[in-house]
């Protein structure tokens, strides 16, 4: 009997452009991006809300391409939304197109669209061929500022978000800010609680800035909006790059702070409550723990509790208080679900002061029943 170990050295390549109209003829962004694969081929996928929102986006694509070396072999329009997570239909219409398409692992499939259309686009891409070269064009701000920088993609299963998935870094993400000026103000504000959340866990002076220019972030002003996506951009790819567990190997997510909570909302409601105003909640239940159990201080709370409600997002959901057969909170799942998808202990982030997390592995739930019904109180006098 013997064992051998061998370590295999892998490097990735993580591009991130920021621009604007990307397919426009004298952007040559994503010309050089293709140049540089040196592929063959490529198909694109457009979310049903961008086609309508651009309906000459499609044409735009396809004209883009007539200056390339790479073939164009065509496009798809599909819904988007939660919807296009909840079972494996959408990967399969994509797998289905990529063979037609005969794209290959030197192909291309574009991705047009908002978190939950690249999350389903980029699981089939990645386990088509076991691995086409995706480029992903987020259209929100909640992708443009989180999920669509990541290294991950997944759809939902067993009752569970994101429990059927794989890691497959993109060959490259387009921000193209121009793609912003079709989403609604609401859909704009809600994004940014992915950049206050890596503000808080990562970059003080980032919250500060926030902070200081919340009423312009509110109105959904470009002038602020962009360069707010473009930090917690940066500060999300850095920590995958630079953090020492690009792909999770072990128990400490520090970019999930708030998100046991949140994916479970989102769950026990149907997905009534997107993933904006979930990870809103979510981050407001762990930032009055973090009170509770001793760690934050209840003035730096209040500054982030301020924040939310300057950006109009939600700090507590009635299904916060929903009840179990056995008189647990049906929130508190979350946490066994959390530690489950994780491996190993729970691993929760909570805050020390802002921009400064520290990990707990272990909930008190009379602490989070109390964070609760501070909740419910500080809602209902915001109303």
């Amino acid at each position: 009997m013997s064992r051998h170990d061998f370590e295999i050295p892998v490097v990735f390549k993580h591009r991130i452009v920021f621009t604007r109209n990307a397919f426009a003829p004298d952007n040559r962004e994503l010309a050089a991006i293709l140049q540089e694969g040196g592929g063959r081929r490529a198909f694109v996928f457009i979310e049903q809300a961008v086609a309508a929102a651009w309906p000459d986006l499609a044409e735009a694509v396809e004209r883009y391409f007539d200056s390339l070396a790479v073939e164009f072999c065509g496009s798809a329009v599909w819904p988007g939304g939660e919807a296009a997570k909840t079972d494996d239909a959408l990967v399969r219409q994509v797998w289905d197109a990529l063979d037609q398409a005969h794209i290959d692992r030197h192909s291309y499939a574009l991705a047009i669209g908002g978190g939950a259309f690249l999350d389903a686009v980029g699981l089939a891409a990645a386990t088509a061929h076991r691995g086409v070269r995706l480029v992903r064009f987020p259209t929100t701000t909640l992708s443009q500022d989180d999920g669509g920088v990541g290294v991950k993609c997944a759809i939902n299963g067993f009752g569970k978000k994101n429990w059927v998935g794989a890691f497959a870094v993109p060959f490259a993400v387009v921000n193209d800010f121009a793609f912003l000026r079709s989403q609604h103000p609401e859909t704009s504000r809600g994004g940014l609680i992915e950049a206050v959340k890596v503000a808080l866990v990562k970059d003080p002076e980032f919250f500060a800035w926030i902070e200081t220019h919340r009423a312009a972030l509110a109105a959904a002003d470009p002038a602020f909006i962009e360069p707010c996506i473009e930090r917690s951009a940066l500060l999300h790819a850095r920590h995958i790059a630079t953090g020492g567990d690009a792909f999770e190997s072990g128990s400490s997510r520090p970019l999930d702070f708030g998100h046991w909570a949140a994916h479970k909302l989102e769950a026990l409601t149907g997905y009534a409550v997107s993933h904006a105003p979930a990870v809103s909640i979510g981050l407001a239940l762990d930032t009055c723990y973090s009170v509770r159990c001793g760690l934050l201080a209840s003035t730096a709370a209040t500054r982030i509790l301020r924040v939310l409600d300057a950006l109009q997002l939600p700090t507590y959901h009635p299904a916060l208080d929903w009840i179990d057969a056995a008189g647990r909170r049906r929130i508190f799942a979350g946490l066994d679900e959390f530690r489950e998808h994780l491996g190993g202990q729970l691993t929760v982030l909570l805050l020390q002061d802002i921009g400064i997390g520290v990990n707990v592995h272990q909930m008190d739930e009379s602490l989070l029943c109390h964070a609760i019904e501070q909740l419910r109180l500080h809602s209902a006098t915001r109303a």
